[in-house]
């Protein structure tokens, strides 16, 4: 998750506009049985889409997917509707969707409020487009409830390492080589950071940065079990890398407002766990001269141990998709149109447009990757492919009625250890405490 938005006020804001506006708006859907059905039902009418976007200056996303869809099916013209910078967009939708003005198609910017946009019947039933997807698609089965879909992935960001190549080569240290576990991470930071007059590593403010990886790779972790106590070890090596001063400071990130993007793009650190969304930001910035001219690569995210390592391995990591739903007040002869697109948006057209743009698609085909490595500036080594294309992607969300509360409590924890004002035991314990009284769990 790039940003976190806070989440008690928004999921309750959601919970009680949804409610009150759900229900009557939704549709009935037309019967299909997948594959292209949907677009063998549109007819040859002009169709007009609306579809909800953000930053459109800086985020093409939407207008590439708009362009390429409407160069397959002319009879569609898809209109894209700006939603600020994307900091507030579930503020924005809650409104619109309850003043009957919200787009035929909106983004699921991430899991955390899907449960209480689709709990509320602001969301179609797409199960038809789902039942047509390549199987290949990532993170399919994280917008189901009750075994019903009511989004389609677009985008699947997975976290990985960035590593400066020419950091490593002034330090004498050998590069990442897929082998990595978190003990080898936190070993060969200090030593970088021995060697250059810079940091081995920047870990960004984010509670994602430590908690996404702790929820992924830990046996039995739940953010709804009440038992945060898998959080502890991941706590402790960033503590020990930031006393270390291998790091930054939680207090120095946040104090000066340090962007990742600048203090791994100017060379501050060496080391960067990132989501994939940051190859295009990196290639653009060295390009425009944001970020210094210095040769890169990726590796998987270290792990816990030896098990998920090595390139004949699937390693485990950590991203919610990205994702589109279809407003269910939309006109019913627009209906075929909207899946169409979901369809063409989650399927290898759409993949293929958005790889050449540099953004990570839900579908990886080898196609897919093939484009995606051909983009000037992205490295092409083998252990960048394989990083980039091959992981077990967890949410960071799982889709609960409690998620959205639990991560706001979790946010809390974050900022108490990572700034050394609680004890890890103590910000962990207060944490547990909270979700049994805020969202009776545990």
């Amino acid at each position: 998750m790039k940003r976190m938005i806070p989440a008690f006020g928004l999921s309750a804001a959601l919970a009680l506009t949804l409610a009150a506006c759900g229900g009557d708006a939704t549709n009935e859907t037309p019967s299909t049985d997948g594959g292209d059905t949907t677009a063998e039902e549109m007819t040859d009418e002009p169709v007009t889409l609306t579809l909800a976007g953000w930053s459109l200056n800086t985020t093409p996303e939407f207008q590439v997917l708009a362009d390429s869809f409407s160069e397959a099916y002319p009879n569609v013209t898809v209109e894209v509707a700006e939603y600020g910078d994307g900091d507030d967009y579930d503020t924005q939708m809650i409104a619109d969707l309850a003043a009957g003005v919200a787009p035929d198609i909106y983004v699921q910017k991430n899991l955390k409020n899907f449960f209480t946009y689709a709990d509320g019947q602001q969301l179609l039933d797409i199960s038809d487009v789902v039942s047509g997807l390549d199987p290949a698609t990532g993170g399919v089965d994280f917008y189901q409830m009750d075994g019903t879909s009511y989004a389609v992935p677009y985008r699947q960001d997975s976290w990985l390492l960035y590593y400066n190549k020419d950091l490593f080569a002034e330090a004498g240290i050998d590069e990442p080589d897929g082998t990595w576990t978190w003990d080898d991470y936190v070993e060969t930071s200090k030593a970088l950071s021995d060697e250059l007059d810079v940091k081995g590593s920047y870990q960004h403010s984010w509670q994602s940065v430590v908690q996404g990886f702790a929820l992924a790779q830990s046996d039995g972790a739940a953010l709804d079990s009440g038992d945060y106590s898998y959080l502890a070890p991941f706590y402790e090596r960033s503590l020990d890398l930031q006393d270390a001063k291998a790091q930054e400071s939680f207090g120095t990130v946040t104090t000066n407002s340090l962007s990742y993007q600048a203090q791994f793009g100017t060379q501050e650190a060496a080391m960067l766990p990132m989501g994939t969304w940051y190859v295009a930001t990196l290639i653009a910035q060295q390009e425009n001269g944001e970020a210094e001219d210095f040769e890169w690569g990726m590796a998987p995210i270290p792990q816990v141990d030896s098990s998920t390592t090595g390139t004949d391995a699937t390693p485990v990591t950590f991203g919610d998709p990205t994702g589109l739903g279809i407003n269910p007040a939309i006109d019913e002869d627009k209906v075929a149109a909207a899946k169409a697109f979901l369809a063409f948006a989650a399927g290898e057209g759409g993949a293929d447009a958005l790889a050449g743009i540099g953004i990570t698609p839900a579908l990886l085909s080898d196609t897919v990757v093939d484009t995606y490595f051909s983009l000037d500036g992205v490295p092409t080594d083998e252990l960048s492919a394989f990083a980039f294309s091959t992981h077990d992607t967890r949410p960071e969300n799982p889709v609960a009625e409690t998620t959205a509360v639990v991560q706001n409590i979790l946010g809390d924890a974050h900022s108490a250890i990572m700034s050394e004002s609680d004890s890890v035991d103590d910000a962990l314990a207060e944490a547990s405490d909270r979700a049994a009284n805020e969202a009776g769990i545990g």
